[in-house]
């Protein structure tokens, strides 16, 4: 009879054959009430699943993260039978477990509405009051094909006729529905605590653009209201920080048709991006990057060479002239070993650090383009060091600080640091990629760093280190990146000359800090909400007048503040000085400078920040050192924090 195996190690006896539910009853009934399914020697199971030897057990509840699939899991199978209850003629396909939520895809004569997402939501609360058990079946191939095209389920039956015939299915059923599916599922509708229907979309059957056009309906699930509560807030968030619709209010950048997946800076954008390049060009330059400029346009061979038509050719720009094939290059690096090939190097040139505001094309699926978050043309914040084996451990950690540095000036503290390892399609030695994987473990533990290791998501060519962090809505960006690379500079032919006199193939690491500028931008955008810290900020300050004898003294400010570099533009119309101070800070501009006859008098300005603090009046000296002081630190005190 089984012996179970708590996860605290402690046992309990049976003397015969329980359930998962049985074992949570006997530990409580408190525990057994909240019981959605147990994980039994590492595998996720209903909650009837039948324990008949010694095993160990995991009681699953919404508290856990195995839980919280199982419900979204569930959900979907619960909004499938709302959707069969309301729209008999309705065929369910595929309904998968995403993030934060669930979707099902239906095939139906007509198109749904937002009405029928709210009654199809409705219906499926009331399912769950009614606490209707979920039960699980077996059934064979043939039969289920046979038993789902006698419903008139003809998608399903398709499924089920790509699967092998002599492999047994499990089927779920729940009252009047019934669905294939792995499992595992709640024991009861009831057991749904939290569904929320969010949007309808189409969707090509089994994603091919060539089949029959589905609905798509999404939704979401959560262990509790609260926690519901909390991710439709963040989500309306989201859509409140959307970047798109920032840019187009804050007149940033556009994106059109003629150029897909490029973007189209305007002046206030291009501020924007030109003052972290020339950020980023200065940090570079106090630690002893080199910055070069490579081609964009480079033979195909070159990138046969590097091993990347090989992984990528599929998301490469070609073309073909004087019979020869070329390429936009959708990456620098193969180029900087170029540049480092040029000339024999020393040990005694090693390390050395090459930067460069690379542009990049690549031939990004048109579905999948968004805004500044995925784009065809962007540049990279790139860099290559070329090093010693002995060198790599010292290079990596200095990359760490450098990159902490930068992130702290735009106000990102909380660090979160990824190993990705080797991938399954690889190039190089193990020998080598034990070196390079142990290198970067050892960089991160030698500077106490929290990691996580993240199993064969690293590059063909070398694992990397990846670098994220979460904005103020909580959202996740993984920005910048350390790769160790054995192999691309000897296939490349990089050498240098060591000490011995002997020629040996230096060791590359890739490096890149803010990633995509594109990218970037956009984040910052939505991180922000446009209200960027006063550094960053396009127009740093407006100076207004309250009447027309004021427009000369406006102007010589806007003249003063210009010659000491502070981005300061005048605003002379004629409109009511409470319009123009509205008007600049829906444009989130962070100091609003207002002139009447008195400021005039005592060469002065009366302050406003955008967050409607009044600062006083201010001379236009004490004005510009105050203004000074906040750039040249980067402190956000007009900006997220306070917003």
């Amino acid at each position: 009879m089984p012996v179970i195996t708590l996860p605290d190690g402690s046992q309990r006896d049976f003397d015969a054959p329980v359930t998962v539910l049985d074992v949570a009853f006997d530990i409580g009934p408190g525990l057994a009430k909240a019981t959605l399914a147990g994980t039994v020697n590492g595998e996720l199971v209903d909650g009837s699943y039948v324990i008949s030897e010694d095993a160990s057990l995991s009681i699953v509840t919404a508290k856990n993260d195995e839980g919280l699939e199982v419900i979204r899991h569930s959900s979907a199978h619960l909004m499938g039978q709302a959707v069969k209850q309301l729209f008999p003629t309705a065929q369910v396909t595929i309904g998968p477990v995403i993030e934060n939520g669930f979707f099902y895809d239906f095939a139906y004569e007509r198109a749904f509405t937002p009405e029928d997402l709210e009654a199809i939501e409705k219906r499926m609360q009331e399912l769950i009051k009614q606490d209707i058990p979920v039960t699980r079946e077996l059934m064979e191939r043939d039969e289920a094909v046979s038993f789902f095209r006698g419903m008139g389920e003809e998608y399903k039956a398709e499924i089920i006729e790509s699967i092998p015939a002599d492999q047994a299915l499990s089927l779920y059923r729940q009252g009047d529905f019934i669905d294939l599916c792995r499992g595992p599922h709640v024991p009861s509708t009831g057991k749904i605590p939290a569904i929320k229907l969010t949007k309808l979309a189409g969707a090509y059957w089994r994603g091919d653009s060539n089949n029959e056009m589905l609905q798509r309906i999404y939704g979401t699930a959560w262990g509790n209201k609260k926690d519901l509560k909390s991710y439709l807030h963040n989500v309306a968030e989201a859509e409140k920080r959307d970047h798109r619709r920032l840019s187009r209010q804050l007149d940033l950048f556009h994106i059109q048709e003629e150029a897909p997946g490029q973007v189209f800076w305007h002046p206030k954008g291009w501020t924007v991006y030109q003052t972290i390049e020339n950020y980023m060009r200065e940090q570079q330059r106090l630690r002893d990057y080199k910055e070069i400029k490579t081609p964009q346009l480079v033979d195909f061979s070159l990138w046969e060479r590097s091993g990347h038509a090989a992984k990528y050719s599929e998301d490469m720009f070609s073309l073909v002239s004087d019979e020869k094939q070329f390429a936009l290059k959708p990456m620098n690096c193969p180029c900087h070993v170029q540049v480092f090939n040029q000339g024999l190097k020393s040990y005694r040139d090693l390390p050395m650090r090459l930067a460069e505001f690379g542009s990049c094309h690549r031939n990004e699926m048109s579905g999948a383009l968004h805004g500044l978050m995925r784009v065809r043309g962007f540049v990279q914040d790139d860099g290559h060091i070329f090093c010693t084996e002995d060198q790599i451990q010292t290079e990596v950690a200095d990359f760490i600080d450098f990159l902490h540095d930068v992130y702290r000036d735009f106000g990102f503290d909380n660090v979160i640091y990824r190993l990705s390892t080797r991938p399954e399609s690889r190039v190089g030695s193990d020998e080598n990629w034990d070196k390079a994987e142990k290198a970067l473990s050892d960089a991160l533990d030698a500077q106490n760093l929290d990691w996580e290791e993240n199993p064969g998501e690293g590059a063909f060519y070398g694992p990397k280190i990846e670098f994220s962090f979460k904005d103020c809505i909580g959202r996740t960006w993984q920005l910048g990146t350390v790769q160790v690379d054995f192999s691309m500079p000897g296939r490349l032919d990089a050498q240098y000359v060591a000490e011995d006199g002997s020629r040996q193939v230096p060791v590359m690491l890739h490096r890149a800090i803010l990633g995509s500028f594109e990218r970037f931008i956009g984040i910052l955008i939505e991180h922000h909400e446009g209200r960027f810290p006063l550094w960053l900020s396009p127009d740093q300050a407006v100076i207004m007048n309250i009447t027309d004898s004021q427009s000369d003294f406006v102007q010589s400010v806007a003249d003063r503040l210009k010659k000491v570099g502070i981005r300061a533009t005048s605003d002379l119309r004629n409109e009511k000085i409470g319009f123009k101070i509205r008007e600049h800070t829906l444009q989130r501009v962070p100091y609003l400078l207002v002139v009447g006859d008195r400021e005039v008098e005592a060469d002065s300005v009366a302050v406003r920040t955008r967050t409607g603090e009044d600062l006083g009046t201010m001379t236009v000296d004490a004005l510009i050192s105050h203004l000074q002081t906040e750039i040249t630190q980067r402190a956000d005190l007009n900006g997220v924090q306070k917003d």
